[in-house]
């Protein structure tokens, strides 16, 4: 991430200037659960990737803040409807929204977040970004419904796996860097070579997530270990470890995915077969394949310190371990 920092730190701060700004509202507890979200830590990947792709465009002017600041409010009002959906506890280390609030009060935050995002999106004055992000906003429900459909589906293809997370995850980075080349007036190559970057670098980015789900520490993750695992999601180190293991732990696995609850041991069991039959190890492969594609798609545009730093941004995706 420091390479991008250097670049656009300031704006970065700006973007969190501009996102406080748009929380304002008659109704307190909006102001108040937003900014807690937003204050609770997050790397601003989406931001980022926005702000960059426009200044490798050529863009100068003033729209890329505000824009990035909307990234980050639909971002954030999906972080507040995946832990509704998912009964989270702890978001980034801390007690999740919800805990604090109520799935009532965070589920109606995220849409009024939502809501003003596409205010805002308006504002900014261009009919093709608006389409591009509303466009992301609907694939991203898409994929929470796709998501909940393959809970519990031990038989789930990898196939189908990456077309859940293509849309639940990596939509919205697509859309980032997609939106600043198009406020940048890049040539239609161009847009969809950095909507293509931002496609493979969401993949990759929530790969990586799955593995930290069976390797890290809570403290390392901000998230608790194995929560995935206990809520019935089949991610990618179980796929292919269900392709591999025999069939009495192929069973064994099932009777833990459709457990309510799931114990220590049980969640020791199952990771332990994870990293047994090569799971992590494929999936680093997987996330490592998707940064390969994102260099090739920024072949096309001259190298530049914003070109190193969007490489960077990419190499920080299978290296972060948080």
């Amino acid at each position: 991430m420091q390479a991008a920092l250097n670049i656009i730190g300031e704006d970065l701060k700006l973007v969190e200037q501009q996102f406080r700004k748009d929380l304002q509202s008659d109704v307190p507890l909006i102001r108040k659960v937003g900014e807690y979200v937003l204050s609770s830590g997050g790397k601003r990947v989406r931001p980022a990737l926005l702000l960059l792709a426009a200044r490798l465009c050529g863009y100068t002017d003033d729209k890329a803040v505000p824009l990035a600041s909307v990234i980050e409010f639909i971002h954030t009002a999906t972080l507040l409807h995946d832990d509704v959906v998912d009964s989270a506890t702890l978001r980034r280390g801390l007690a999740s929204a919800n805990t604090l609030w109520g799935n009532e009060a965070s589920v109606l935050v995220g849409d009024f977040l939502f809501s003003k995002s596409f205010s805002l999106m308006v504002r900014v004055g261009s009919m093709d970004i608006l389409r591009v992000l509303s466009d992301a906003t609907t694939v991203i429900a898409e994929g929470e419904v796709m998501q909940l459909l393959c809970t519990g589906e031990i038989d789930l293809l990898e196939e189908q796996y990456i077309n859940v997370i293509r849309s639940k995850t990596a939509i919205l980075m697509s859309a980032a860097c997609e939106a600043g080349a198009i406020l940048g007036d890049a040539s239609e190559i161009q847009q969809q070579a950095l909507a293509d970057f931002g496609m493979d670098l969401g993949i990759a980015f929530q790969l990586m997530d799955d593995i930290l789900d069976y390797v890290a520490t809570e403290e390392e993750f901000g998230k608790c270990i194995g929560h995935d695992l206990e809520e019935g999601k089949i991610t990618l180190p179980l796929i292919f470890t269900l392709r591999h293991c025999i069939d009495s732990e192929r069973a064994l696995i099932e009777t833990v995915v459709d457990q309510d609850e799931m114990s220590l041991d049980d969640f020791r069991y199952v990771s332990g077969l994870v990293k047994q039959y090569g799971g992590i190890a494929y999936t680093v492969e997987a996330a490592r394949l998707c940064i390969n594609r994102c260099k090739n798609h920024l072949d096309l545009f001259p190298a530049s310190q914003v070109r190193e730093a969007l490489l960077s941004l990419a190499e920080y995706v299978v290296t972060r371990s948080k």
